[in-house]
């Protein structure tokens, strides 16, 4: 099977022909190259419209040139139907189908960030692999689940490159902004900037807002990249590790533009090393915007009959990953591992040993980050636990005792409670619990930060919150919602059935009086902020 695919969201018009009998990809590209600031989508889509015929008319001569006989000897042509913008995306489009039609084959509309996975997926042979892809509009972390690949965590505001873009247009750099920031980088100083991770999503505004603030202020904008490249990379690969550890696999994939960062690929591989993962990046020209992941996917889905007709096949700019029908996989695979299976499930952040009926918990250095930065987040998150855990405690929140506490070492000493993870026991019944016992926190002024299926346990009589190193103080709706935001994604992600449990979730929530105040009623504006944070993540 030979499949045309071709590509062009952004910047990069881009065509591509995938053999599926030699497994060879060409590629044919023509990036788009703003003369100053960022991608201005008139721009890009006029040069789109000039350069798309250009890359396609290449890959149809390669075509005939290595097929066996005159003609190209095509099956299919695939193209990005989203996310994207939508000016570029409509002229991709209309020349997919005319391709299509002219050819006289089938016309295959693929997600682009999907196949942004799904080409490390293939090359790697990983079984379901968590898949994080970070690029210039996105970034998320991925896994398949029930048929669809889940949103396990993501940027809840803008994408790591246009972050990264944002701050190169304010000292004067042009597009691109990563490749210039690395090697800025490699001749600076870290520089503290603030570091944002609430269960596995993420946020880079403030960040952003930090680092050009620190530029104004006279630090060396050497210092400040590398100060931002540590920050934000660290970001992603504890998201990344925390994701590992939520499903139990054992397999990380990078996809994505940025993925070309050797910063960030040296953090992923060496935080897979200490946990013992596997970790796999492709090559170069399959991480940027390319059409040889369009194609490759295609041809997948193409074989799976994902077919479209021409009167379907409009494009969507705001086409989210979990939004796609997983056709060319089976629906017994999926990202969660047994959790209860003996020796697979690791801690994110720490090792944890049983000593009679207690429990050590050690944070262990993390070597792929930044000492300086490694040294505060041990300290400050150790001190966190222990303060929040008793204070839970005392609201009447089932957590461990604190036996002992060594915020210099990271350790913390409990009492052992539980049988199990909540992730292995699953019921409404527990679910609800959680939701009581997260009002409980929220009404006290503080938020879990992570009360994500694995830092509940759980016995016979009693669901325990535990883990509550990513807490802080606060009294805002916001903050209280994206706690529950990360309890339902972490059920979403790895549950078999999960609305029945998170509508017990909610309800639990919402059962428990307000403010100190008995019948109070349910706090409905954490609900309702729930609602906008579901909407808030990229191309919602």
């Amino acid at each position: 099977m030979r499949i045309v695919g071709i590509e062009g969201t952004a910047w990069a018009a881009s065509a591509a022909l995938f053999d599926t009998a030699t497994d060879e990809v060409f590629i044919e590209s023509d990036p788009y190259e703003p003369d100053s600031g960022g991608i201005h989508p008139r721009e890009a889509a006029e040069h789109m419209g000039d350069a798309i015929p250009a890359v396609v008319s290449t890959v149809l001569d390669h075509a005939v040139e290595t097929a066996e006989g005159d003609s190209p000897e095509i099956d299919g042509v695939a193209f990005s139907r989203g996310p994207g913008l939508g000016p570029c995306l409509r002229i991709v489009g209309t020349a997919a189908r005319s391709l299509a039609q002219t050819l006289d084959v089938p016309l295959v509309g693929v997600n682009h960030m999907v196949a942004h996975l799904e080409i490390g997926r293939y090359q790697s042979g990983f079984d379901s692999p968590v898949c994080l892809n970070a690029s210039g509009a996105n970034a998320h972390l991925l896994g398949y689940h029930n048929g669809r690949y889940r949103v396990l965590g993501e940027t809840m505001d803008t994408g790591v490159g246009n972050a990264i873009d944002k701050f190169t247009r304010h000292v004067g750099w042009t597009h691109p902004g990563g490749p210039k920031v690395e090697r800025a980088a490699k001749d600076g100083e870290y520089h503290d900037l603030p570091y944002v991770v609430k269960g596995m999503d993420f946020s880079f505004s403030g960040i952003m807002s930090a680092a050009k603030q620190a530029s104004d202020d006279g630090v060396p904008v050497e210092d400040v990249c590398c100060g931002l490249q540590e920050t934000i990379f660290a970001m992603l690969t504890e998201v990344a590790e925390r994701a590992l550890s939520l499903t139990g696999t054992d397999e990380l994939v990078l996809g994505g533009g940025v993925g070309q960062n050797a910063r960030l690929r040296e953090m992923l591989s060496e935080m897979c090393d200490q946990r013992g993962a596997d970790f796999y990046a492709p090559e170069p020209r399959f991480l940027r915007d390319n059409a040889g992941m369009i194609a490759v996917l295609g041809a997948r889905m193409l074989a799976a009959g994902d077919v479209l007709p021409i009167s379907d096949s409009a494009v969507n700019p705001n086409y989210r990953p979990d939004q796609v029908p997983v056709t060319w996989r089976d629906d017994e695979e999926s990202v969660a591992r047994d959790p209860t299976a003996e020796g697979k499930i690791r801690g994110a952040e720490a090792t944890v040993t049983f000593e009679d009926d207690s429990v050590v918990k050690r944070r262990v250095p993390k070597t792929y980050r930044h000492a300086e930065l490694d040294d505060k987040l041990r300290k400050e998150r150790t001190r966190a636990e222990a303060r929040l855990t008793s204070q839970a405690r005392r609201e009447g929140v089932p957590t461990p005792v604190i036996r002992d506490v060594d915020p210099t070492e990271g350790v913390i000493v409990f009492e052992s409670v539980g049988k199990s993870d909540l992730a292995g026991a699953l019921t409404t019944e527990r679910c609800r619990t959680v939701g009581k016992h997260l009002a409980t926190v929220h009404d006290a002024g503080f938020v879990h930060g992570d009360p994500t299926t694995r830092n509940v346990r759980v016995d016979a009589e009693k669901t325990y919150l535990i883990d509550f190193g990513l807490g802080y103080y606060t009294g805002h709706v916001e903050d209280h919602a994206m706690d529950l935001h990360v309890f339902g994604q972490s059920v979403e992600g790895t549950a078999a059935e999960p609305e029945p449990l998170l509508q017990a979730f909610e309800e639990g929530y919402a059962a428990v009086a307000r403010d100190g105040e008995e019948g109070g009623g349910p706090d409905e504006d954490v609900l309702a902020r729930l609602r906008q944070v579901e909407g808030r993540g990229r191309y919602q």
